[in-house]
């Protein structure tokens, strides 16, 4: 199936070369789960050959198109995978479903069942760290290593879910789609602002055009999304490196210290002049980590 069919037609006005090739590279399969009876056409990117396959998962309210940066670094030498989350990226969502962490669990489970069928290199930014964590906490045979990028998952939420009630819910999720409101936060999310371009905040932007975006973000949201895992995170046997950017104004940095000291065989490394996102502002480095 080409692009064209399911990517918004503004993907068409992206301009960094690693937007352009990711977004060329991203593929669609109707993946069968327990969720709903129908397929669920969950997007994808899978390049490189050899090794522990790598699979990437994107931040909340995003896409695998913030990989594109990291991703071709990583493709380069081994077998990567980056997939978008149900209710998130360019993943079908699906009418009658209940957006939630467990049902989240469940169709990277069967994604991951189908498609990749090894034990994987789990990779997390942000809510992906919490969705990896979780993941990895679920389905511990499908995990053989597990990174998580300045992850969400030690504290709760903000409880803005109980009060998203008609029309409270439609206002906020509206509230978050203007184009000022994310440039906002994408400028939070960077050590250096010049980093939000016109291409990155398109590429932040573009699943917002998909059918369903605001309904499904209302019914995560509503879930609770990620509560803090607290004592379950010394469960997690699989080595953890913890990778977070010294300068990180969305979550702070203290949560870093303590992921490393609740996760039994981990590691934590800092790095330098980078924010909350660095794969994408420091791809290199974090790539070579990662490796």
């Amino acid at each position: 199936m080409t692009n064209d069919n399911f990517l918004p037609a503004t993907t068409q006005q992206l301009t960094e070369s690693t937007s352009i090739a990711l977004a060329r590279a991203i593929a669609r399969h109707d993946l069968l789960t327990p969720l709903t009876p129908q397929p669920i056409a969950t997007t994808y990117i899978q390049q490189g050959q050899g090794g522990t396959p790598i699979l990437l998962l994107h931040g909340f309210d995003s896409s695998l198109l913030e990989f594109r940066r990291l991703f071709p670094l990583l493709a380069e030498h081994q077998e990567t995978w980056a997939v978008d989350l149900l209710g998130f990226g360019f993943t079908d969502r699906v009418s009658g479903i209940k957006f939630s962490a467990s049902a989240i669990a469940t169709h990277l489970y069967y994604f991951w069942k189908t498609l990749i069928q090894v034990p994987v290199i789990l990779v997390g930014a942000s809510m992906g760290g919490a969705a990896a964590i979780d993941f990895t906490l679920t389905y511990p045979q499908a995990v053989k290593k597990l990174v998580l990028l300045d992850s969400a998952g030690f504290t709760s939420p903000p409880p803005i879910g109980k009060f998203l009630f008609p029309p409270f819910d439609n206002w906020a999720v509206e509230f978050l789609r203007r184009p000022k409101v994310r440039e906002t936060i994408s400028k939070n999310a960077y050590f250096d602002p010049t980093f939000v371009s016109a291409d990155a905040l398109l590429c932040a932007a573009l699943h917002l055009e998909m059918p369903g975006w605001h309904r499904a973000l209302i019914s995560f949201t509503k879930s609770g999304g990620y509560p803090p895992f607290g004592q379950k995170l010394s469960q997690i046997q699989q080595p953890t490196l913890i990778l977070w950017g010294k300068d990180d104004r969305i979550l702070g940095t203290k949560y870093a210290h303590k992921f490393e000291a609740a996760i039994p065989n981990s590691q934590l490394i800092w790095i330098d002049d980078c924010g909350h996102v660095p794969h994408l502002e420091k791809p290199e480095i974090t790539a070579e980590y990662i490796r």
